[in-house]
């Protein structure tokens, strides 16, 4: 099934008006994890469930897989995978880099999704039309771009800290293979290989709420994502981003040493 442009912007649209009255407002933080800092805000909640809202108002018969209000219905064919603000660390610092990620899956494949910045007013987004832009200096359809050299390349990555013991081993030596490495903009940063800014994206331990609604925007703008074992990535785990199929396989090789 397509999903039309303008359902996205509704969806977008509605959790802008939920997000951006908080941002850099100082509101509370509440942590999800006693051992570690997991944050969440109220702009978190509230603009999943608007999310949600609109989703079962027009597609009443579809699941739906949340952050932060769980998941109903998922054994429907079509599931609607949220993440409300994906970067919520750096939404609570101030620092534009966040976003609204929606996918939809089909029999478990990723088909349709969006990433929403409403602070710097760029949606991107992809369904059967392909992978499209819209924001400062006009809508354009996404491409990445034809980089196939490691040494060519610039790589972004969280944060190396999310690499443990082995993995971190290979990825420090990973990191010394590329033109350029840069640290922490979560989904910006999948959003920027679509856009032809960034070549290579590895993260490790992603949720699929912070995977699946990049997967059709990078696929559909002519990039390859996987798990770094080369498997799908709509259930997260280590996800490994490239803006060419020769590039992803150089990359791959690199981070499995």
């Amino acid at each position: 099934m397509d999903i039309s442009i303008d359902f996205m912007r509704r969806i977008a649209g509605a959790a802008a008006a939920e997000t951006l009255p908080r941002f850099r407002s100082q509101g509370a933080v509440a942590n999800k994890l006693a051992e570690s800092f997991d944050p969440v805000t109220e702009a978190d909640r509230e603009a999943e469930r608007v999310i949600r809202a609109l989703i079962s108002s027009e597609y009443p018969e579809h699941g739906i897989l949340g952050e932060e209000h769980g998941s109903e219905n998922l054994s429907s064919r079509h599931v609607w995978v949220i993440d409300p603000i994906d970067g919520t660390r750096a939404f609570i610092s101030g620092i534009p880099v966040w976003g609204t990620l929606v996918g939809l899956t089909v029999d478990g494949d990723a088909v349709a999704g969006l990433m929403s910045q409403p602070f710097t007013g760029e949606l991107f987004y992809a369904n059967a039309s392909g992978a499209h832009y819209e924001g400062p200096g006009g809508p354009r359809k996404l491409a990445t771009r034809k980089t196939t050299e490691l040494a060519r390349a610039t790589l972004f990555t969280t944060t190396p800290a999310l690499f443990k013991g082995e993995a971190r081993k290979r990825y420090d030596q990973f990191e010394t293979k590329v033109q350029l490495a840069r640290y922490g903009t979560d989904c910006y940063a999948f959003a920027m290989l679509a856009a032809g800014s960034v070549d290579i994206v590895a993260d490790p331990g992603l949720k699929p709420y912070d995977i699946v609604a990049l997967i059709p925007i990078i696929e559909k703008a002519g990039g390859v994502i996987t798990t770094f074992e080369g498997g799908p990535a709509e259930k997260g785990g280590d996800v490994l981003a490239a803006a060419t199929p020769e590039l992803h396989a150089a990359a791959m090789a690199a981070l499995r040493g």
